[in-house]
């Protein structure tokens, strides 16, 4: 599998977990996630755009 079609899977889960993920936040009662819930979730959204992740090298070595 070339590295650009990898490349591209990733990308593609992401913004499926991150619909996901808004999914949560937007229609789950504000009772079942807090706050500090919220912000962490926020958080690692930002983190997947920046690019914070493993490459493929660092996680098949």
């Amino acid at each position: 599998m070339s590295e650009t079609t990898f490349e591209k899977q990733i990308l593609s889960k992401l913004a499926s977990v991150e619909k996901k993920v808004d999914y949560i936040m937007e229609y789950i009662e504000d009772t079942k996630l807090s706050e500090d819930d919220k912000k962490a979730l926020a958080e690692a959204l930002k983190e997947e755009r920046e690019g914070k992740l493993l490459s493929k090298k660092q996680v098949f070595g």
